[in-house]
């Protein structure tokens, strides 16, 4: 039985993540930061854990709990969007988005990749388009695209070294997705996001490069 493990998984696009998985009969290891929210998973058959990504002790815990894993899949989708302003950031909105969206990034990347190596497999993070430098028209959201525009640096660095042991990086475009982060202005449902990164996961060839990726497979250029 192939495993998955969602990084974030309370709600959105990694909920409906797991629910997919479970529902092709896949083992899942979930996080969420409440415990309310493991419980629910817990309820689709996932082995949860509680974890606060930008807890320090929290990530080397779950590496401690993942020791010899070996995932086929993994997939680093927590993330905050920060204010929706641009401009001056105020330092504690910059330490939210960035210890959140980077920072646990290059903390948890180096302890699920061995993981994944082990069984040769496919890692992921949700970026977005907005963190696209050679694609990028517009300003708005400064905050939120310097710091996915970083965390696909963190994961071309995640390639580079572990590449050659048989990972292979996405990072992932979801969309504009109907989440709490999207709004419900957006054009694509978590059902559509989700089934659309795994059927692209399921399809990639092996790689040493990271890649970057619409949710539909298309590719973005970093």
């Amino acid at each position: 039985m192939p495993t998955a493990l969602i990084i974030g998984a309370s709600r959105g696009i990694g909920h409906e993540i797991v629910r997919q998985y479970r529902q092709d009969g896949w083992r899942v290891i979930a996080t969420a930061r409440k415990a309310q929210d493991c419980d629910m998973l817990k309820a689709l058959g996932a082995e949860a854990h509680q974890l606060d990504v930008t807890d320090v002790e929290g990530c080397a815990g779950l590496g401690w709990k993942l020791d010899d894993e070996k995932l086929e899949v993994a997939i680093l989708n927590a993330g905050v969007y920060g204010p929706r302003h641009d401009g001056f950031p105020a330092q504690a909105d910059f330490d939210a988005v960035m210890h959140t969206n980077v920072l646990a990034a290059m903390r948890l990347l180096p302890i699920l990749a061995p993981l994944v190596g082990n069984a040769r497999g496919k890692l992921a993070v949700l970026s977005s388009h907005m963190g696209s430098l050679s694609e990028r028209s517009s300003a708005s959201g400064s905050l939120y695209r310097a710091s996915k525009a970083a965390l696909n640096s963190v994961l071309i660095d995640t390639a580079l070294v572990h590449g050659p042991q048989g990972v292979s990086c996405v990072a992932f475009h979801p969309g504009w997705v109907r989440t709490e982060m999207g709004g419900a202005g957006a054009d694509i449902s978590p059902e559509q996001s989700a089934a659309g990164i795994r059927a692209t996961l399921a399809s990639l060839p092996q790689s040493r490069q990271a890649v970057f990726r619409n949710y539909d497979g298309s590719p973005i250029g970093w």
